[in-house]
């Protein structure tokens, strides 16, 4: 029957199309590739904005501790700015992550199987998952956990070494003689138009929201690299 010829042609071409078994492993080996590459430029991002914000740090500090009559407000324009790049390192870690997924599905449902010459294990639908994502790349993590995850790496140490050296360049250098006790304190946190208790709410907040944020994240995220046992650990080591 022609129908029946015509389709019988259809599926002939189909078939010369389709990958074959060595061309499908070609393809998906330069994919991972790519995918490397691409989260390997996110990273250098990552890298980029944190050096940025230990360069201002450092800077802020050497500033504040040389100059006497550098006011120690100076710290608080040093935590807008670090918050700032904390936001930047934040959305660019939103793209890394998307870029690690794949590399992961790969790895785990690709390579894995043969790697140990094995059938796939965990089979599933990661194919379908990988060409959706291609087709439309979606973030896999939300704004908020990514904050809370370069908090955790990097920011949580910056903003508390930085709030110790707020108190401390206030100890060092304080407007009105010696700080003998907490009234003391409080009072020469006024600087200018900015009254104590403004100044004081500012660094109470900040620490308190970075380590809130920081502890929540811990306990309800899983990091990127998990932790091995003792005999996992030897057999590398060995």
């Amino acid at each position: 029957m022609p129908e029946f010829e015509e389709n019988t042609e259809i599926l002939d071409t189909l078939e010369d199309n389709l990958p074959t078994e060595q061309g499908y492993i070609t393809a998906m080996s330069h994919f991972y590739r790519g995918e490397i590459g691409r989260m390997m430029v996110w990273r250098q991002r990552l890298d980029t904005t944190t050096t940025w914000a230990i360069t201002t740090t450092g800077t802020i500090f050497t500033v504040a501790f040389s100059f006497e009559k550098v006011p120690h407000l100076i710290f608080f324009f040093n935590l807008a700015i670090v918050m700032m790049m904390l936001w930047i390192e934040a959305r660019r870690y939103r793209f890394y992550d998307a870029f690690r997924a794949r590399v992961r599905m790969l790895e785990a449902h690709f390579f894995t199987p043969v790697i140990l010459r094995e059938q796939p294990k965990l089979q599933g639908n990661w194919r379908k998952l990988v060409a959706e994502d291609l087709l439309v790349p979606a973030f896999k993590v939300s704004m908020f956990e990514s904050i809370g995850r370069r908090l955790k790496r990097n920011y949580a140490f910056i903003t508390t070494i930085i709030l110790t050296a707020w108190i401390t360049k206030i100890f060092i250098h304080p407007p009105d003689g010696k700080i003998e006790n907490l009234t003391d304190l409080y009072t020469a946190l006024q600087v200018g138009t900015f009254p104590s208790w403004f100044v004081a709410a500012v660094m109470v907040g900040i620490f308190a929201t970075a380590t809130g944020i920081t502890i929540y994240i811990t306990k309800n995220s899983s990091g990127e690299i998990t932790e091995v046992g003792k005999s996992s650990r030897s057999n590398w080591m060995g």
